[in-house]
């Protein structure tokens, strides 16, 4: 997600101070702590949230964040399941994440549960952007959608769509190169290690198959939802 893209969906998400946000699959929380740095960082409105996820070393790298902004004290980052999440909030993300409730729809039905009258919820995942081939429908599922479909399913649930916006080609491509970058570089520094030609070839495989299967079919959509 770009900086601008970022600030306009938090706009929209329009958080009063003293809120508190909930991020379901926050991975470490980067837009979660953005949210919260929102209203300011003192005073009895700051505005509080908690990131929850099962992923150790992400969490830690929140916590980390957290620290480095002064938000550690305001910012609480759990180990739990999304899922099984059960503390309402004002605000909720929940970008990516939608397979931890069984898909789609069982996501949007599980997360009226927790956004109260009022409140509103951010929530972002796949759609088709072009018929997909076989190959793709079965990385991501039978249950992913055309965008159009996918707004009337949250409509068709109860929801109230306030906003949406797509993640654009370069946004995609960014977030491809970057989640690999980390391994492409240990790579380019120990090529004659024993585990280089294992971390060769994944990082290949992950790449032909972006470009070659799911880049331009697979599109990411944020929705702003109230009910």
């Amino acid at each position: 997600m770009s900086e601008d893209h970022a600030a306009l969906l938090l706009h929209r998400l329009d958080i009063p101070a003293g809120a508190r946000v909930l991020d379901l699959g926050c991975g470490w929380g980067e837009l979660l702590l953005r949210a919260v740095a929102t209203n300011g960082t003192s005073g009895a409105l700051s505005t509080t949230g908690i990131g929850v996820d099962t992923d150790d070393a992400a969490l830690a790298r929140g916590r980390v964040l957290a620290a480095d902004r002064s938000l550690d004290t305001q910012v609480t980052f759990v180990k739990h399941d999304a899922a099984a999440w059960r503390e309402p909030a004002e605000r909720v993300l929940c970008i990516g994440a939608s397979h931890a409730f069984g898909g789609t729809a069982a996501a949007l039905k599980a997360l009226a549960e927790l956004v109260p009258p009022g409140g509103r919820l951010l929530f972002g995942d796949g759609y088709w952007e072009r018929p997909p081939t076989i190959e793709a429908t079965e990385i991501f599922g039978d249950e992913t959608m055309p965008l159009a479909d996918l707004i009337e399913q949250a409509r068709a649930l109860g929801w109230r769509v306030l906003h949406f916006s797509t993640a654009d080609q370069r946004e995609w491509d960014d977030f491809e190169a970057t989640w690999r970058a980390g391994r492409q570089e240990w790579l380019l520094e120990h090529a004659d290690d024993p585990r280089a030609t294992e971390v060769r070839d994944e990082l290949d495989a992950q790449l032909s198959q972006y470009v070659d299967v799911y880049r331009g079919v697979l599109g990411l959509a944020y929705l702003v939802l109230g009910r």
